[in-house]
Formats: C-alpha cells, structure tokens, sequence
C-alpha cells in the first residue's frame, strides 16, 4: 500500500493476506533476483531498494579497496601530493605515453 502525504510517500509491506500488493512482491523479486528497483517521487530518484548482500558486494567491498589504495599511497608518500603535481604527473605520463605509440 502507498500513502501519499505534501511532503512524503510511504510504503507499508503488505500483511501475508494481501498477495497482489506489488511492493511485496518486489521485495521478494529484490531477494532472489539480487534486482534493485529506483523509488522516485515526482520524476525524481529518493532511494534504491537492494538486497544486503547486493549492498555489501558492489559498496562495502569499494570501501575496504579503497583502503588499502590510501594505504599503499600513504606508504609511497604520494597521499601527500598537492592537485598541481598530481596533474604534472598526470600531463608527464601521458606525454610519454603518445611519444611510445607515436
């Protein structure tokens, strides 16, 4: 069932006695499909629904790499770069790069 209120829409799951009620059977289809469905309002997103195990394969995974990335920079000392010598680095790589393929 969905309430529609001024500033907000909410969604209740159906009782075990309401089997056509579609959000129950999204929810279901969330579970064993690993699908994610987009809950907007007015043409505009406001969530994503998803399983836990999806969430945690596709974001908590990002972090813990994302971990280790600033780690190894931290070791290496370039997390201490500044934006101006990241994108000279960035411009030197790339020179290097066309004169290699040239």
């Amino acid at each position: 069932m969905v309430e529609h209120d001024e500033d907000q829409t909410t969604f209740q799951l159906p009782s075990s006695s309401d089997r056509t009620d579609p959000v129950g059977s999204d929810l279901k289809r969330v579970r064993q499909h690993n699908e994610r469905f987009v809950v907007g309002r007015r043409g505009e997103a406001q969530a994503v629904i998803m399983s836990v195990g999806d969430y945690l394969r596709n974001f908590a995974a990002a972090a813990a790499a994302l971990k280790k990335v600033q780690r190894r920079a931290e070791t290496m000392g370039t997390s201490r770069l500044s934006a101006k010598a990241i994108q000279t680095e960035i411009k030197r790589y790339r020179r290097q790069r066309r004169v290699k393929n040239a």
